[in-house]
Parts: C-alpha cells; sequence; structure tokens
C-alpha cells in the first residue's frame, strides 16, 4: 500500500498538471494493472505499487521525455527512507524498472516486466492500441486483462478508489 504522504511528497515536485495524460489518473490505473498482473504472476507488489507513482514522476513534458525514468528513480532515491517496506533487494528492482520501461524491453526479470506491462497496458489513454507481443508477461497478454485495461485507458477512467486511498481531493478530476 502505498502512503499518502508519499504520493504527496511526489505530487510536490511533479511538473506537469495532475489530471494530464502521465498524471496522477494515469498512475492510478497503472497501479491497478499492477496489481491485478502481480495478483496473476506472483510479482513482487511493494515494487509494482511504488513503481506506479515513480515512473512518470519525472517527465518534464507530456511528449517524449527522454530521461524522464531515470529522473523517476532519482527521486526514488532521494526518498529512500521513506519507502520502508523495501529491501535492498527491491528497490534496486524498482529504480530499474523506472530507469527502463521507456527501453521497449521485452524480457525482463518478473517483477519488473510486470512494472513495464502495468503501465503498457494503459496505452490506449493516447490512442495507441497495446500490442500482447510487446509485453513481458503471460498476465499481461490475457485477453480479458488486456481488454478490461485497454477500455479503461481508452476512457481515461479516474480510479476513485486508488485516489481515496492515496487521501487525495477528488475535485478536478473527470
Amino acid at each position: 500500500m502505498i502512503r499518502p504522504e508519499l504520493v504527496a511528497a511526489i505530487r510536490a515536485q511533479y511538473r506537469l498538471p495532475p489530471a494530464g495524460i502521465h498524471g496522477v489518473a494515469h498512475w492510478a490505473r497503472v497501479l491497478e494493472n499492477g496489481r491485478r498482473l502481480a495478483a496473476a504472476n506472483g510479482a513482487r507488489l511493494p515494487v509494482v505499487e511504488m513503481f506506479a507513482v515513480f515512473h512518470d514522476s519525472g517527465r518534464r513534458d507530456e511528449g517524449s521525455d527522454a530521461g524522464h525514468g531515470r529522473r523517476g528513480a532519482e527521486l526514488a532515491r532521494s526518498l529512500r527512507a521513506d519507502l520502508p517496506d523495501l529491501g535492498d533487494e527491491d528497490f534496486e528492482l524498482l529504480v530499474e524498472a523506472c530507469e527502463r520501461h521507456t527501453d521497449g524491453l521485452r524480457v525482463a526479470e518478473l517483477t519488473v516486466g510486470t512494472c513495464w506491462d502495468a503501465d503498457r497496458l494503459d496505452l490506449a489513454r493516447v490512442g495507441k492500441q497495446t500490442d500482447p507481443r510487446r509485453l513481458c508477461t503471460e498476465a499481461a497478454r490475457d485477453p480479458e486483462l488486456l481488454a478490461w485495461a485497454s477500455r479503461r485507458a481508452a476512457a481515461r477512467v479516474v480510479p476513485r478508489a486508488i485516489l481515496e486511498e492515496w487521501a487525495l481531493d477528488l475535485t478536478g478530476f473527470p
């Protein structure tokens, strides 16, 4: 579970609109995707959860923004003391997942691949179809899960339960 104080610290330095295509609603959908994937494949849930809030946290624009994954990993390093649920091995998986999530890789350690898939399952929010051949895990290639995630991404669903979990004010979110 991600503490509201951690989300607040991440949001405090986030430069883009929270309702933007890489903002809080995207983070929340990635979290829901990741939780479903981890339940299906046994990936390390704390890493997958932290990836959801850190992977795009270093973005400076909504375009390609080379280096944003590295900046997200740097933010995680700077907040390491606030991540007591992650042991050193899990923390290194988080850093790797953030740093390399835009590299297009399809082979990775299970938890890292699950992180990447959780993000890739949300591509329909920007009008892109998720190609199952570009996913890392069997769980993500499940047609039902893929359809569920794609529908939610295309509709830009705001997972209100996650925002409530993070103690975020829902005002201004569609």
